[in-house]
This record gives structure tokens, C-alpha cells and sequence, in this order.
């Protein structure tokens, strides 16, 4: 058995144990110093209470010296801030509702044009003879109607007379001065008399739906003949050429395009949880991608919410004169909404906590640092508009990423104007 490893390893316990167990007394030994017995009564384990003059002077110097800002919140408006871009106050894509060839000249794209003016105008065709045709048909109905309504009237009068006939035939009869033979055929006159008028009834209706329908066929007629100029439906310009002479025009086919830039709209989407601080009526305003800046008002919320963004449509309507502002252009939005209390900061007093919320760190109570989150709403040149701080607060300017939550601190202060 070897002896001389086991020696090494009781050495090496035993240089363990002092230089971890009983650390003190070999320090002490190495000083030259008497070990202190260790008493277990509780006198000796129980501490001694240095004086309050020691407590305040280690106080003291774990503070951490902090530049605390006096703030005191101040009513600011607000704003919703979005993105969207600009859009023709009214576009319509004029086209055909009947079959033909153009004739006309097309207009060139960008051209201004007037509520009524010819766009696209088609060949008539047969057309004029149909409606002259629907026209005599009516014409020729409405000269029945007086032959019609004389047969009325006299079977009418025959009718009447064979009531007055048939009278006299039974009287006669009652008193014996009539045969049966008489009496039957005043019956059969007076029956024959209520058949003629019916018949005349009837004709005269017939007549007359015959002048209804000769009068729809003329309407017709003419709805088709208007139909053969292609109009424009308000003032605007052509964003497209007209169709060209010659083309072949069928129901659904693209006469022009007309948009209406005079009055224009800025569209963006707000999000929804936002969307109740933007009221109709607000005033906005918008910077296009050109740098030009304009204002206007909101005329349009939309009450339904876009199923894959959950966003709302907003609309901005704002005024155009001379078109020099284009459709489809990108625009920075800013709405006016309802003030709010909120505090104006340096943007470097901002910070972040374990948490990774947005907040600034003041000086509470007993000078013991607290951490708020807050909302940013506005970044100016002068600093950053937050909300989510009392009404007063010493916000942390300096220091505070060497601080945290329930920290004492040593603060010193200075106003919001300086």
C-alpha cells in the first residue's frame, strides 16, 4: 500500500478546511495575533448597536447622486398620427349601354370636361325608323279611341231601349194585350243589348292598351336613341383616352374615364384603438411626399373594421383648387383629438425597465427612485410630450440608468425652464 499519496491527501484536507472553515483564525495566526475563543452564550453573539451618527454617515454614502427635473404636467391637444394617401373625390368609368359603332372623335386623356358634355357618341342605326314607327303606332291608337267610345255609346242607347221595350212588352202582357211571343223576344233584345255593351266595354279597353303600349315602345325608342351619346356625368378630366372612331361599343364596354380633383380626399386607416378619438367634423391636416402641406376636415368613419388589419377607414376631405394635388399620392396624417394633461421631457430622460416597458424613473418619497411607464405622444425639438405621470414629478435626467426601483438617492433639482 502506498503510503505517500494518502499523506498528500490529509495535507490537502487539512490545508482546505483552515483556509475555508477556520479562514479567521488562520488569518489571524498569520498576523501574529491570539485566536478569539468563540462564545455561544447569546451575550456574546448579540450585535452592537453602532451609533445613529455611523447608521446616517453609511446611509449617506450608498445614495446615489441623481439631476432630478421639476415637471408639472400641462393640457396639451393631441393628435392621431396615421399614413395613407390621396384620392379622386369621385371617379366613374362612363360606359356604353347599348350596341353600336362610335363615330365621334375621341377625347385625349387629361382633357377637362363639363356634367353633359359628349363623350363617345354612336352610330343610330335603324334606331330613328323604329322610333318613327312607335310613333305612327301611336298615333293610330289614339285615332281609335273616339270610334271605340261612339260603339260604347250606342249600344249603351240600345240597351236602353230595349229596357224600355222590354217594360212595355210585360205590361202589356199582364193585361192580356201581349203575346208570350213578344214578351219573349223584348227579353232576348234587351239580353242581346247588355252583350253589345260589354263588347263595347272591352274595345274601348283594348283601345286604350293599345295606346299604353304604343307609348312604351316610343319611350323605348327614345331611351335607346339617348343612349347613343355617352355623356359626362359631372366636371372633371379624362384620366383615359375616349374609345376611338370606329371601335365597336356593346353594353359594359369603356367609353372614358372621369375623376374629380377639385375637391380631393386623403384616406388612411386608424387603428381601433384609436378609432374613438377621431370624431367627423375634426380638423386634419396632411404632408404629402412633395413636402406640401395641407388641411381639412374628416367627413368619413368608417363603422366597419378591415378583417385582416382590424383598422378603420378614415377619410379627409380637403380642397383642390388648380389640381396640384394628384390621385394616389402619400400622405403624413395628423387629426386633431381631445387635449390631455401630459409632461414635456428631455428625450434622454426615457428609459426602459426589466420588463422592457417605456417609462422615466423620479425621485419619490424619502428620495427613494420609482419607475412609471409612460405614453408618448408627441416628439418635438424641444423634447417629448408623454402622459402617464402624476401632475407633478421630479423625472430623473441625469443618472438613471445607474438606478433602479426602491433605490435611495441623492437628488439634485432644477426647474423645467432651465
Amino acid at each position: 500500500m502506498r503510503v505517500i499519496p494518502l499523506l498528500t491527501a490529509a495535507i490537502v484536507t487539512t490545508g482546505l478546511y483552515y483556509a475555508v472553515i477556520e479562514r479567521e483564525a488562520l488569518l489571524a495566526f498569520a498576523r501574529g495575533e491570539d485566536a478569539v475563543a468563540t462564545d455561544t452564550s447569546a451575550e456574546a453573539t448579540a450585535p452592537v448597536a453602532a451609533p445613529a451618527t455611523d447608521n446616517a454617515e453609511k446611509s449617506g454614502a450608498a445614495r446615489v447622486r441623481v439631476v432630478a427635473l421639476r415637471s408639472t404636467a400641462r393640457g396639451i391637444d393631441s393628435a392621431v398620427i396615421l399614413r395613407g394617401q390621396t384620392e379622386a373625390a369621385r371617379q366613374v368609368e362612363v360606359r356604353a349601354e347599348t350596341t353600336s359603332t362610335v363615330v365621334s372623335e375621341p377625347l385625349r386623356k387629361g382633357a377637362q370636361v363639363k356634367a353633359g358634355d359628349l363623350l363617345c357618341k354612336l352610330d343610330p342605326g335603324t334606331r330613328p325608323a323604329t322610333l318613327l314607327e312607335a310613333k305612327a303606332r301611336l298615333a293610330e291608337a289614339k285615332i281609335r279611341v273616339p270610334e271605340a267610345q261612339a260603339r260604347l255609346d250606342e249600344a249603351r242607347a240600345r240597351l236602353k231601349e230595349a229596357g224600355i221595350n222590354l217594360t212595355a212588352a210585360q205590361k202589356l202582357s199582364e193585361g192580356g194585350y201581349a203575346s208570350e211571343t213578344r214578351l219573349a223576344a223584348a227579353q232576348a233584345a234587351e239580353r242581346s243589348a247588355v252583350a253589345g255593351v260589354a263588347t263595347a266595354e272591352t274595345g274601348l279597353e283594348t283601345t286604350r292598351a293599345g295606346i299604353e303600349a304604343a307609348s312604351a315602345q316610343v319611350a323605348a325608342s327614345e331611351k335607346e336613341m339617348a343612349r347613343l351619346d355617352i355623356l359626362a356625368p359631372f366636371d372633371g378630366l379624362l384620366e383615359s383616352d375616349a374609345a376611338e372612331l370606329g371601335s365597336l361599343m356593346q353594353p359594359g364596354s369603356l367609353c372614358a374615364t372621369v375623376i374629380q380633383l377639385d375637391t380631393i380626399k386623403i384616406v388612411g386607416f386608424v387603428p381601433e384603438t384609436e378609432v374613438n378619438r377621431v370624431k367627423i367634423g375634426a380638423t386634419a391636416g396632411a404632408e404629402l411626399a412633395t413636402g406640401k402641406q395641407v388641411s381639412g376636415k374628416v367627413t368619413f368613419i368608417s363603422r366597419s373594421a378591415d378583417p385582416t388589419t382590424r383598422t378603420f377607414e378614415v377619410e379627409i376631405t380637403i380642397p383642390n383648387p388648380g389640381l396640384a394635388i394628384r390621385d394616389g399620392q402619400t400622405a403624413d396624417i395628423v387629426i386633431a383629438a381631445e387635449g390631455t394633461k401630459a409632461h414635456l421631457l428631455p428625450q434622454s430622460a426615457l428609459t426602459l425597465n426589466n420588463d422592457g416597458q417605456l417609462g422615466v424613473r423620479v425621485v419619490g418619497a424619502d428620495s427613494i427612485v420609482a419607475f412609471f411607464p409612460v405614453t408618448l405622444l408627441r416628439d418635438t425639438s424641444d423634447g417629448v410630450w408623454v402622459a402617464g405621470l402624476p401632475e407633478q414629478a421630479d423625472v430623473i435626467v441625469v443618472g438613471q440608468d445607474f438606478v433602479v426601483a426602491g433605490v435611495p438617492v441623492t437628488a439634485t433639482y432644477k426647474e423645467a425652464s432651465q
